[in-house]
């Protein structure tokens, strides 16, 4: 066995509001700096370390955890993972 790192990002589905993300852009629009910034986009990541025989394995694992857990909600967000060896 060995250990995995799984990273899992979890943001919103393209056209699906982020008031966060909106609220930041606002702060840097009101104080005048970084005009070049348009916009921001939040999102939640999650650190896993599991003990598994491969990196296919241990997404798996980790998108059952999510899953059952309900940890996104897949009708608004997109998930994401990164496996990296820990």
């Amino acid at each position: 066995m060995t250990s995995f790192e799984v990273h899992v990002t979890i943001e919103n589905k393209p056209g699906i509001s982020d008031p966060e993300g909106e609220t930041i852009l606002n702060d840097l629009v009101l104080k005048g700096a970084y005009k070049t910034v348009s916009k921001i986009m939040t999102a939640k990541m999650l650190k896993f370390t599991v003990q598994e025989k491969d990196q296919r394995a241990a997404q798996s694992l980790i998108q059952e955890v999510c899953d059952e857990l309900r940890i996104y909600n897949p009708v608004v967000s997109k998930v994401s993972f990164d496996v990296l060896k820990a």
